[in-house]
């Protein structure tokens, strides 16, 4: 297993990069987009979060079996959403259907 060393600078440029991202996020919660006042802040949070993973907890350096676990979990995450939306967006019938009874 090789350690694999990361210069100071790096760790400062993304704290950097984070700082102006979450500057980023406060000024746009300020402003209304109309619908894409969601679409923005989850993009800006993504991109943050992948900053995070990468360097920070070192995943952009790392062996191809702590990747794909990364991905698997990102895949029952995905699974997950999907069933709880799934659920959530046919809800409305259920009402409709006991609403006529």
């Amino acid at each position: 297993m090789s350690v694999h060393v990361i210069p100071k600078r790096t760790y400062f440029l993304i704290f950097t990069v984070l700082l102006v991202l979450t500057f980023i996020t406060v000024q746009v919660s300020f402003r209304d987009y109309g619908p894409w006042n969601t679409i923005i802040a989850l993009g800006i949070a993504v991109t943050k979060a992948t900053l995070v993973i990468l360097y920070f907890m070192h995943l952009r350096y790392s062996d191809r079996l702590t990747k794909i676990v990364l991905l698997a979990g990102f895949f029952w995450f995905v699974i997950l959403v999907a069933l709880t939306l799934n659920d959530y967006l046919t809800r409305s019938w259920i009402s409709i259907y006991f609403s006529n009874l």
